[in-house]
């Protein structure tokens, strides 16, 4: 069984919500902008690299929201073959410092926007919902 590790952040700016747009291998939804945790990198150090490369901003990660825990049958994956995978997703609040809003390239999402919390697109993963519930907002 493969792991993959990565950390999230839950941006909020009032009463609206930053969400990317995961794209890859002909599935995509909105979800919280984060990714993979390189090799020994700090999971704070990875969530702040994923939101600027996926959003353009330089973000703060601010207080630990929790870690969901899903095994993905091997049927799922892209490639079945490949086996269950366990995925460990760290969600942590976070906070825009700055920068400017700006689309990923080359990369596993293709578009990040802002969308009101009353609004929320339909199309997104389910650790969007996941971290609205850790963030006390679902």
């Amino acid at each position: 069984m493969d792991i993959r590790i990565a950390a999230y952040g839950v941006i909020l700016d009032g009463d609206r919500m930053l969400l990317a747009h995961w794209n890859e291998g002909g599935r995509s939804g909105w979800t919280l902008p984060g990714g993979g945790i390189d090799p020994g990198e700090d999971p704070v150090d990875a969530v702040v690299r994923e939101i600027a490369e996926e959003t353009g901003y330089a973000a703060r990660a601010d207080e630990l929201l929790g870690i969901d825990s899903k095994v993905i049958p091997a049927e799922a994956r892209f490639v079945p073959e490949a086996g269950p995978l366990h995925a460990l997703r760290i969600v942590y609040r976070a906070a825009v410092l700055g920068g400017t809003l700006t689309n990923e390239r080359d990369g596993s999402t293709d578009e990040a926007r802002w969308f009101p919390l009353s609004a929320l697109p339909n199309r997104r993963v389910e650790l969007v919902d996941i971290a609205l519930g850790m963030a006390g907002l679902a």
